[in-house]
């Protein structure tokens, strides 16, 4: 360790011995098959499918309520998922419900996110709060 002419260390050089601070080029290895976040590599996996498919992105809420409730887009639905968004994006809609087939989506639409998903089994009272636009596609 450098000990600068004032007798003080940096704060770089503090921060690697305190927190053993990572070199570039290192990888941190996880353990027990755990991502270092705590999601495994299937929900880190699907995520990032999720949100490379298109501009559509799906928040990590939205991706364990797919999971919870076993719900899975085909390319189509995706496709008129991502469709109905730019509809409701056209008509000045901030935080639109697009409906495809018997999916409901929550959609921020400036930034391209949805934020919840639901079937028809979980709509039941079909009653949807802090939207300002639906779309049926």
């Amino acid at each position: 360790m450098d000990i600068q002419n004032n007798g003080y260390i940096s704060i770089e050089q503090l921060t690697n011995q305190y927190l053993g601070k990572v070199q570039r080029g290192q990888v941190r290895k996880a353990t027990d098959g755990q991502a270092m976040n705590g999601l495994s590599f299937e929900d880190v996996f699907r995520q990032k499918a999720l949100t490379d498919a298109g501009s559509l992105k799906f928040s990590k809420h939205a991706i364990g309520r797919l999971a919870d409730r076993n719900i899975e887009l085909s390319d189509n639905q995706l496709e008129r998922l991502e469709s109905g968004t730019r509809k409701a994006g056209q008509k000045g809609i901030r935080d639109s419900l697009v409906i495809v087939d018997q999916l409901a989506f929550i959609v921020n639409i400036p930034n391209q996110t949805v934020v919840t998903a639901m079937d028809s089994t979980e709509a039941n009272e079909n009653i949807f709060t802090n939207i300002n636009g639906a779309v049926i596609i």
